[in-house]
Parts: structure tokens; C-alpha cells; sequence
């Protein structure tokens, strides 16, 4: 929306006058009403909390092997959920791997965003050969398979946790970056777009203050339900070989070694598995309560 004053033409601002600590209140309103994103939210931050003080909440080391507890059935003397094959405290273990897994989930999934959102918006508001140039090369990309993709990067490399964000940033760049494509073409459309354009405004001014603002919300919706996504990549990375490295531990890992001793102790994989799971889901959650609270009809409600 423009207005005139003194024979210069201005150009209201993205949120069209609306307060962003309103908006942002509003926002939130709408999101705790989901009360399963909230749930999840409650649950993924306690989770995070756990694995950023596992030193303090650890009730034992998570390389202590106590040799007469392998593979011991959960409430086996203080190792609450059992022990491993090797003698060591399922729970410690899960907490310390979460440090990990939470880590491969989010750090590529925030790169990959981070640079989809240049080549996005750089393609969708410039268009022309640029558009083609761009979007062609990551088609190249997207025609693989996700996850076979990622197993030939981290094929190449060698095994570890920077070989999972590298080989998951890869793969994400594609995906996210035809989102971002997407929305920066929708919001160039509109009629505030032109009038920034007659207003004398360059061409930074325009994406950064007008663009980008109104086309993140999609963005951020779609990377969040990506996180879990990927934590499950990360996880079978790890199962194969190639990602985390004995005797550190993360999820997938440990269900890698618990296989060898499923049918005499299940428990050593069943309880990486769900914990696998369920934050997978808690981060699909959040993102359809994200979906919801940043949809405009939302928060004029």
C-alpha cells in the first residue's frame, strides 16, 4: 500500500501497520490453542534440556560397562530402562546420543533453509535465465531419491557427524528452495511489490523489507516438519555406518546395535526407536501449529 506526502511517494511497511509484538502475541494465542503443538513443544524443549545437561541429569556414565548387566531387561538394579549389549545404561545413552541426533536433525536442516533462501529468492524475484539457471542445476539434485541421495554423499565422505549435516544439507537444498521459489513469486505479484518499485526503492530495500518478510511464514512452516524428517535420515546414516562412530552414541546408532540382540533383549533397540519417533512426530506437530498460527485468517481471529 503506497500513500503521497509532500510529493514522495512512501510505501507502507510488510506488516501494513500492524504492531509485530501484537502480531507475534496473537501468533502465539493461536498456536497454544493446538494443544498437541503445544504438548510437543513442552516435550521437545524438555527433551533438549536433558541432552544439554546430561552431565547433571545422567544417572551414570554413558561409557560405564558393567559386564554382569549386558543386555539387561529394564529395571535391572539402577539402569531404569536396561542395559545394552555392552553393559551400558540404555537411558544415559539416550540422553548424551540426544545431544547428537537433535544436533544432524536441526543444524542441516537451518543450513539448508538458510541457503535455499538466497537461490529462492534470488530465482523467484529476479527470474529470467537466472530463474532457469538456478532451478534447473537443483533439479539435478531433486531427481534422486532423498534418502539414497544422502547415503552416496555420506558414501563419499568420511563416517561422523559432519558427514550427516553435510550429506542432509545437500539433500534439503532442493526441497526448500522450490518453496522459497514459490512464495517469493507469489509475493513479487503484489500490487505493495510495485508500489515499493515507483517509490524509488532498490532492489535489496524491496527483498529485504517487503519480500522476505511476507514469504517466510510457509518457510519456517515446512523446514520445522522437516527437522523430524531428517532426524530420522540422520539416524539411519548412523544404522549404516555412516554417520556417529562407536563408543559415541545417538539414536540410530543405538538401534544399529541393539539388532544383533533383538529377539533375546528388544528393549536395547525399542527404546531408541520410539524416542526416534516420537520427536519426529512432536516436530510434525509443531509445524502444523506453526502452519496455523501464521496463517493471516488466524490471527485476525
Amino acid at each position: 500500500m503506497a500513500s503521497e506526502k509532500n510529493g514522495t511517494l512512501r510505501t507502507a511497511p510488510a506488516g501494513q501497520g500492524t504492531n509485530t509484538h501484537s502480531r507475534t502475541y496473537l501468533a502465539w494465542l493461536a498456536f497454544a490453542e493446538d494443544k498437541a503443538a503445544l504438548f510437543s513443544l513442552v516435550f521437545l524443549l524438555i527433551v533438549a534440556l536433558m541432552a544439554a545437561f546430561a552431565p547433571y541429569v545422567s544417572p551414570h556414565d554413558p561409557y560405564e560397562a558393567v559386564n554382569s548387566l549386558r543386555n539387561a531387561p529394564p529395571g535391572s538394579g539402577d539402569f531404569l530402562l536396561g542395559a545394552d549389549s555392552n553393559g551400558r545404561d540404555i537411558l544415559t545413552r539416550l540422553i548424551y546420543g540426544g545431544r547428537i541426533s537433535l544436533v544432524v536433525g536441526f543444524a542441516p536442516t537451518f543450513l539448508a533453509m538458510v541457503i535455499s533462501l538466497v537461490l529462492g529468492l534470488t530465482a523467484g524475484y529476479f527470474g529470467g535465465w537466472i530463474d532457469q539457471a538456478i532451478m534447473r542445476t537443483l533439479d539435478v539434485l531433486f531427481a534422486f531419491p532423498l534418502v539414497l541421495l544422502a547415503i552416496a554423499i555420506a558414501g563419499m565422505l568420511n563416517p561422523g557427524v559432519d558427514t550427516e549435516i553435510v550429506a542432509i544439507t545437500v539433500v534439503l537444498v532442493p526441497y526448500i528452495s522450490r518453496i522459497v521459489r514459490t512464495s517469493t513469486i507469489s509475493v513479487t505479484a503484489q500490487p505493495y511489490i510495485e508500489a515499493a518499485r515507483a517509490g524509488g526503492a532498490g532492489q535489496w530495500a524491496i527483498v529485504s523489507r517487503y519480500v522476505l518478510p511476507n514469504m517466510i511464514s510457509p518457510v519456517i512452516v515446512y523446514t520445522t516438519t522437516l527437522v523430524g524428517l531428517m532426524i530420522v535420515v540422520a539416524s539411519g546414516l548412523s544404522f549404516l555406518g555412516l554417520g556417529v562412530q562407536a563408543p559415541a552414541a545417538d539414536w540410530g546408532s543405538m538401534v544399529s546395535e541393539g539388532r544383533v540382540v533383538l529377539r533375546k533383549a528388544p528393549h536395547v533397540t525399542v527404546f531408541p526407536g520410539l524416542l526416534i519417533v516420537a520427536v519426529s512426530l512432536a516436530f510434525n506437530y509443531i509445524g502444523d501449529g506453526l502452519r496455523d498460527a501464521l496463517d493471516p485468517k488466524a490471527i485476525r481471529r
